[in-house]
């Protein structure tokens, strides 16, 4: 269950946790409430059969715990109802929590599966294969690696902006985490302090970033501190006289609860933790780092593909697409070597804003564009809608140039983009079509919302995900651009083709770092020379690399098999083919495992064949009927 917690939670929906992110986009709010349950209705429940009931019994079961025990992603759904306490992070919640994923799988397979309809055989294996990953996973320890540079305890104040604040308990909740978040502090502590004694941490060139956010967080005045942002504004409907109790108790608890925290995180990571961190970069440094680089590499790409494998696919996919790059660099006239002509691109101010304002209008108004010509390649679209913000200041310089992230479950906050605008001379204007294309609409919005809109599907599906389908499908919606007419010119074409290399180059460094021992350096080096990104970003984002093993490996693995399904069901079906209809297909159960994937739409192509030759065959006129109609042989 916990991949229904992490995507999106995905960088690129996402925030980066140590496990297996799977995610991590305006439809009409609808009125607040949790997440239905997996069974949509009593008609529709008296209709399973007794394993089925037993089966959805289950999974019902098992979101509310999911849900109580990660009470800050159960807030992000629009759950309200544990939104006064933090999850807890001890290290006997944790073993409890393994030891109840245990029992929780020994009980699914009590369930006989072949009574179960084939949806159900579905959402059976599924679940299984989730919950057997996450227990092979937790021998591992990456629970003892609660934070990096790009998320952790340091930004925990980013929560209060994918919050409701309406009523008085809105805020007394907050208050209540807030006066809570020492017990959270010392969890975390005591799981870095562990990490230490077992050898599982994090290289010392990324996390020397950190104690910078932690400085961000230490204030001397309550009020400009992220925690208060709440408490600036407050609805009408709350009286004069409890604003001003709110006020005081966020205030008191900001100064005697949450700063003291954050200076003794500070004492220890400085003092302590950042000194023991490892000074080479690479999984294979944890224990047993080879084979959790292998687990991780099969569990992000759903695929039985070694690292190995995966670095080969990688340097042909660079091979490739340098030779398309080439040819745009023919078009536009110029004559000298690749690392020249992205050396013209990473320095020619015709290519960038010169304002995070200008900039932020120029995402707002890409998104216009794309969203009236989504017709052109769906008939399905989410009712539910989304926007583009900036990604917070104080962590702007350290993350990567756009993330996504999910609707609430309840309807009560679109699908946020967020868009870096930290250093605009290095965000290129040629790469924000296909930026906004994989994070917006046809990528990450259209297929997350579309997933959180289907039918009676268990809310594991629903709200949970592959990174190699979810991250895939990103990818390959880049590509789309061709077919909306969107890469009007050839340096935003170039822009798709170097968005498509970033994620080919990241086969080939992440692999090499975490398998092959490459140094950073050369990693960065790698990136550099076949990608015209920034270095300011191309650091960003190796250093987000090493702090993520495998996960960077779903983005190019996926969109590959979305590639060839695609030609694949254009070959079978010829001039009866429609992207528009294989694309809703592809997005009608949500997001599924690649293997999982191949068959629903080899299924749906034999359909189509089968479909054909029924009509052709029931609508051929008889001998006398052709030769009355004058129709030859």
């Amino acid at each position: 269950m916990r991949s229904a917690i992490n995507k999106l939670l995905v960088s690129t929906c996402f925030v980066l946790l140590p496990a297996a992110p799977l995610i991590c986009v305006e439809a009409q709010p609808r009125a607040a409430a949790a997440p239905k349950s997996s069974s949509s209705s009593a008609t529709e429940s008296t209709t399973k059969s007794p394993a089925a009931k037993v089966l959805h019994a289950l999974f019902d079961a098992e979101w509310e715990y999911t849900l109580e025990q990660n009470p800050t992603w159960a807030s992000r759904l629009g759950d309200r109802r544990w939104n006064d306490r933090w999850n807890d992070s001890s290290l006997d919640a944790i073993q409890k929590r393994q030891a109840h994923r245990v029992d929780t799988l020994a009980r699914l397979k009590q369930i006989d599966r072949a009574q179960l309809s084939p949806d159900d055989q579905l959402n059976y294996d599924l679940f299984k294969r989730e919950s057997e990953e996450d227990v092979a996973e937790h021998k591992y320890r990456l629970y003892l690696l609660p934070l990096n540079q790009r998320n952790g305890i340091q930004t925990t104040d980013e929560l209060v902006t994918l919050l409701r604040f309406e009523t008085v308990k809105d805020y007394e909740d907050w208050v209540a985490r807030l006066r809570a978040f020492p017990v959270m502090m010392e969890q975390t502590i005591a799981l870095m302090r562990e990490g230490v004694r077992a050898r599982v941490l994090w290289p010392k060139v990324i996390m020397q970033r950190v104690p910078a956010q932690i400085d961000k967080q230490i204030v001397t005045d309550p009020q400009q501190s992220g925690f208060y942002r709440p408490f600036k504004s407050f609805p009408e409907s709350i009286p004069a006289a409890e604003r001003e109790r709110l006020v005081k108790s966020a205030r008191e608890a900001i100064a005697t609860n949450v700063m003291p925290a954050y200076r003794k995180l500070k004492e220890f990571f400085v003092g302590e933790y950042l000194p023991s961190s490892l000074e080479q970069v690479g999984a294979w440094q944890l224990p047993q780092g080879q084979e959790f680089y292998g687990f991780v590499a099969r569990r992000y790409t759903t695929t039985d593909l070694t690292p190995q494998q995966i670095h080969e696919k990688g340097l042909s996919e660079v091979a490739r697409i340098r030779a398309e790059m080439q040819a745009i660099m023919q078009k536009v006239g110029f004559n000298g070597t690749h690392k020249e002509f992205f050396q013209k691109l990473r320095t020619d101010k015709q290519f960038y804003y010169d304002s995070p304002e200008e900039l932020l209008t120029a995402y707002q108004a890409m998104t216009r564009r794309i969203d009236p010509l989504l017709v052109k390649v769906f008939k399905k679209l989410p009712r539910t809608p989304y926007g583009v913000i900036p990604i917070p200041a104080n962590i702007a310089p350290d993350t990567t140039t756009a993330y996504y992230n999910q609707p609430a479950a309840d309807g009560s906050r679109a699908g946020l983009y967020y868009v870096n605008l930290y250093k605009p001379e290095t965000r290129p204007k040629y790469e924000m079509m296909a930026l906004s294309l994989h994070e917006a609409v046809p990528g990450h919005h259209l297929q997350i919302a579309l997933a959180q809109e289907l039918g009676d599907i268990p809310n594991f599906r629903r709200y949970g995900g592959y990174t190699a389908f979810i991250e895939g499908w990103g990818l390959y919606a880049e590509s789309l651009g061709d077919d909306m007419g969107l890469y009007d010119d050839p340096y935003s074409k170039f822009g798709q083709l170097t968005y498509e290399m970033w994620r080919a180059v990241r086969l080939v460094v992440d692999t090499g770092m975490h398998h092959m021992k490459w140094d950073r350096q050369k990693a960065i080096d790698y990136f550099l020379d076949n990608a015209a990104k920034s270095e300011n970003d191309i650091i960003n984002e190796i250093d987000r690399y090493i702090s993520n093993p495998g996960q960077a490996l779903a983005y190019k693995i996926g969109e590959l098999k979305f590639k060839e399904l695609r030609a694949r069901a254009a070959r079978a079906l010829g001039d009866k083919f429609d992207v528009r209809d294989f694309h809703d297909m592809v997005l009608e159960s949500g997001a599924v495992p690649l293997d999982v994937l191949e068959r629903n739409v080899d299924a749906w192509i034999n359909s189509r064949m089968n479909n054909r030759t029924t009509n052709n065959t029931s609508a051929k006129p008889s001998a006398g009927a052709k030769q009355a109609s004058g129709v030859k042989q």
